[in-house]
């Protein structure tokens, strides 16, 4: 409580300021300042949602503020229409080129997305020169003011209200939906995508929508650009001023939504005492600023890479981001299967990398209320098959069928989120968290099926915070899954500074999260010690006794021979035995395969 009323202070503390400016009798250079602090903090904050939460880097944001910038300069200037048509036509135009241009360039990875955000970036710079109907490099000028209700906004000073406006809006509307369903999903986009996919979240399609709110965010900026400064040209539509976008988010600290409009103050103010400063220091005019930027970006990425609000936020205490309530309305559940029909069939599955084949031809079926064990030794195959299963590598030959409707249908055809959509969950041999996230919302991850709504309308009730009925359903959900585990005392500790065999176990939690009816776990003792991995037994043996069907790799033998109803042996990549945990344990072929040790 002390937690958040002190954040609220601080944001009320922040309001009264932004709104006292402007009253008192301030320098009108202040002002100006001012308004384009606010209009660079909305671009930054569009990154912030790409960049530093969605882990995606553009280079190419200043573009799409010329897009608003034009789109409303041409309507209104030179059609006489109305500024409010010409954002909500800049919208449209931004939204469906930001969604062209992210479905071709989301699925870059590494550094060919920069490049490709810089390809496009300066193709829209060099269209908005050469475009006769945009007056080429001289621009558009005669841009009328905007009215707001009645009140025409001529100066500066009335631009601000509308301006910083824009900015608590924009905070407002990315914190309420980075602290919900699809915002936990795209906040696990910066861990790889595997282990999101393997949650059900369409990271793909998840990558597109925040390159297209980010674009949103800066066409919304270059609207108000345009009113503000009543004419256009190019120039502040180009790559240096892409980059500067940039740097301002990563100064701040593009992981946090403050960072934001801390690196953009920052960076304007600094900009302009240097502007001043060093070619008297120089004796010469240009843009020497830029040598001081980049000393100055190398020197935060080598000290602070999350940028130096993550210093200021040290100053406020820290509340988490989600709050499991007492209680909520339980999820929905799917029926277990019938006890003994078979819930999975693994008919043949092969699989190759090149010349070497990894699972050879591979055949066992797990039945309704069983525990099956894969052993094996190092290398022998049992990852890649529990992959072959969830579909996050594709089968070379064979088929992979699980029981769906009543019937076994094939899933080998199928994504890893469309396979957990059936009721197959799992979890890695490397464990795979987002590590900054608290326990809570790793666990709550493994819901996101489970939500009231689509991608589409879960975005747009977080941001309006229509949400708190699913909120609460999911986080109560995840709290009951962490209590069942045994982690119901560690639910806002940061995932990271679990010890490895917590992690495990949180692992265990949200996979039990998705509802499944087949549970896949990939060596969840490792890292255990001997009583925790007691309660684990327990743990798994409760859920079979529910109805749950496992399958199970492990090196502890122990572990496995007491647990498990039958055991299947792979030897590179092949099986070599089939049966009870006994009979295993007398085969003449395991006992070769384990003689030097098991894995």
């Amino acid at each position: 409580m002390r937690k958040s009323l002190v954040s609220l202070a601080a944001f009320i503390a922040f309001l009264a300021v932004i709104v006292l400016i402007p009253l008192l009798p301030t320098p009108e250079f202040w002002i100006t300042l001012a308004n384009y602090i606010g209009l660079y903090a909305i671009v930054a904050l569009g990154l912030v949602l790409l960049t530093g939460v969605g882990g995606l880097t553009s280079f190419g944001q200043a573009a799409f503020v010329g897009l608003g910038a034009y789109s409303t300069a041409y309507l209104s200037a030179q059609l006489g229409l109305s500024p409010w048509l010409g954002l909500l036509t800049g919208l449209v135009i931004t939204a469906c080129v930001a969604l062209l241009i992210g479905v071709l360039t989301m699925r870059l990875s590494g550094h060919y997305l920069p490049l490709g955000t810089i390809a496009w970036g300066l193709s829209l710079y060099y269209l908005f020169g050469n475009l006769e109907f945009l007056g080429r490099y001289d621009g558009l000028t005669g841009i009328p003011s905007i009215s707001l209700f009645g009140l025409v906004l001529n100066t500066g000073r009335e631009m601000y209200f509308l301006i910083w406006l824009v900015v608590i809006l924009a905070v407002v509307a990315i914190q309420n939906l980075l602290n919900s369903r699809p915002g936990r999903a795209i906040r696990a986009l910066k861990g790889g995508g595997v282990m999101a996919e393997a949650m059900g979240v369409n990271t793909a399609w998840m990558k597109v929508v925040i390159f297209v709110m980010a674009a949103l965010l800066a066409c919304v900026s270059g609207w108000l650009y345009a009113h503000l400064q009543r004419t256009v040209n190019p120039t502040p539509f180009g790559l240096n001023a892409g980059i500067e976008y940039l740097f301002m988010a990563v100064v701040g600290g593009a992981g946090y939504v403050w960072g934001a409009i801390f690196g953009a103050t920052l960076v304007t103010l600094l900009k302009d005492q240097l502007q001043f400063i060093l070619p008297k220091l120089l004796g010469a005019n240009g843009n020497f600023e830029i040598i001081v930027f980049g000393l100055m970006l190398v020197l935060i990425l080598q000290n602070a890479r999350e940028g130096l609000w993550s210093f200021v936020r040290k100053w406020f205490p820290q509340k988490p981001l989600a709050v499991a309530p007492d209680t909520a309305n339980a999820l929905p559940t799917r029926p277990k299967h019938a006890h003994g029909e078979t819930v999975l069939q693994v008919d043949k599955a092969r699989k190759q990398f090149g010349g070497l084949v990894a699972v050879n031809d591979m055949t066992f079926d797990v039945k309704a209320g069983e525990i099956m064990g894969l052993i094996g030794p190092n290398g022998a195959g049992k990852s890649t098959m529990f992959n072959l299963v969830t579909s996050l590598l594709p089968v070379t030959k064979g088929e992979i069928r699980f029981r769906i409707g009543g019937q076994l249908q094939r899933i080998d055809t199928l994504s890893s989120r469309e396979i957990v959509k059936h009721g197959i969950a799992r979890t890695f041999q490397h464990v795979r968290l987002m590590p900054t996230m608290s326990v809570l919302e790793n666990v709550a991850i493994g819901a996101h099926l489970r939500g009231m709504h689509n991608d589409f309308t879960g975005i747009a009730t977080s941001i309006a915070r229509l949400n708190r009925a699913e909120e609460g359903a999911l986080l109560f959900e995840a709290r009951k899954q962490l209590e069942r585990v045994g982690l119901g005392h560690m639910l806002y500790e940061e995932a990271g500074s679990l010890a490895l065999g917590q992690q495990r176990i949180l692992e265990i939690a949200r996979a039990l999260c998705c509802d499944p009816t087949l549970l896949l776990l990939d060596e969840p003792a490792a890292g255990l010690r001997y009583k925790e991995k007691e309660a684990l037994a327990d743990l798994l043996r409760k859920l079979r006794g529910e109805g749950m069907s496992i399958l199970l790799v492990e090196h502890d033998m122990d572990f496995v021979m007491n647990l498990t109803d039958r055991l299947v042996v792979m030897e590179f990549g092949t099986k070599i035995a089939e049966g009870l945990p006994q009979e295993v344990q007398q085969n003449e072929a395991v006992l070769e395969a384990y003689l030097g040790g098991v894995e």
